[in-house]
């Protein structure tokens, strides 16, 4: 918002890329074809795993103690095969039953006999997403702009996505590498990957046997060894909220229910990582290991405009 004053201990960060470009070199007889260059490896990466918890633990706690206001688009694609649901319904109709009017089923005239036609669904939805953060109080506001490809006006809208969505994706990194939380948790190095052309080590997060019981996720993260910044999370299933609707469909449809959830922080503001995509993909596996996918949403925030982002430093 115009006019709010940005603290003295903001520290911009601004990257310049320069292509250049070659000419093509002329073509000879006597020239050898041209050999692609081998990848180069990975920078070594020279911290510790204690030093890459303590840098991450800092990273949490600016992030904490940041104060932030933005707006940026938040565009939604989800897509859902109800095919296992239409089969559960047609099996629950029983013997005789000629009445099914679920979605895509027509009734063949007979008296056991239902076919059901069942198409994927595909919505879409975009939104103006306003985020201000003041302590540790989170105010979002979504205005709703579009509905499958259709242009829509409405102020103050609720989500309309029909599986896990978590609004405060921001600041999920806190509380599985927030200082006071990294006790709970048993961290290993599991590689290491690079984004965007920054070098970073995976680290896997488990909760340690017996810690106290909380409702945080865990993971498998992607973390920059020189900053501490999050790059990418995916989450554990474990704890997401309101899990046992997808373990009711399970057990209806005698599969073993999965989600897999990746986030992904490469809009940047000074030294704060914001969530720029959000993945949800719910999936039910037979005993033989065969996975059927009933839905996939997919969240990407653009067009980021900051009107402040501050944190407090305390000596």
């Amino acid at each position: 918002m115009p006019g709010k004053r940005i603290s003295r201990s903001t520290v911009a960060m601004m990257a310049v890329l320069a292509l250049a470009f070659l000419p093509a070199a002329q073509a000879s007889a006597q020239t050898a074809p041209p050999q692609k260059p081998s990848p180069s490896p990975l920078p070594p990466v020279s911290s510790s795993l204690d030093n890459l918890l303590a840098k991450a633990a800092e990273y949490c706690r600016k992030l904490e103690s940041s104060a932030f206001d933005f707006v940026c688009r938040e565009e939604i694609r989800e897509t859902i095969d109800p095919k296992l649901d239409a089969t559960q319904k047609s099996l629950q109709l029983g013997p005789g039953s000629t009445n099914y009017t679920g979605p895509g089923a027509s009734n063949y005239i007979g008296p056991t006999l239902v076919i059901s036609t069942v198409r994927k669904i595909k919505r879409s939805f975009v939104y103006d997403y306003q985020c201000i953060r003041a302590g540790r109080a989170i105010r979002e506001i979504r205005n709703e702009l579009e509905e499958n490809g259709k242009r829509k006006m409405v102020p103050n809208a609720e989500l309309q996505t029909s599986i896990v969505v978590f609004g405060t994706a921001l600041l999920a990194p806190v509380g599985l590498f927030g200082q006071r939380f990294q006790p709970g948790y048993d961290f290993t190095i599991a590689g290491r990957d690079e984004i965007d052309g920054t070098p970073v080590v995976i680290v896997d997060a488990k909760p340690k046997p017996g810690a106290p019981a909380t409702r945080n996720l865990y993971g498998r993260s992607w973390i920059d060894p020189a900053t501490g910044n999050i790059l990418k999370i995916e989450w554990s299933e474990d704890r997401v909220g309101n899990f046992d609707v997808f373990a009711k469909r399970g057990e209806a449809f005698k599969r073993k229910p999965r989600l897999n959830i990746r986030s992904e922080f490469s809009a940047e503001k000074n030294g704060i990582r914001f969530p720029s995509r959000l993945s949800v993909e719910e999936t039910y596996l037979k005993e033989s290991g065969k996975a059927f996918v009933r839905s996939k949403t997919e969240v990407v925030y653009k067009d980021f405009k900051f009107f402040t982002v501050e944190f407090e430093v305390h000596d």
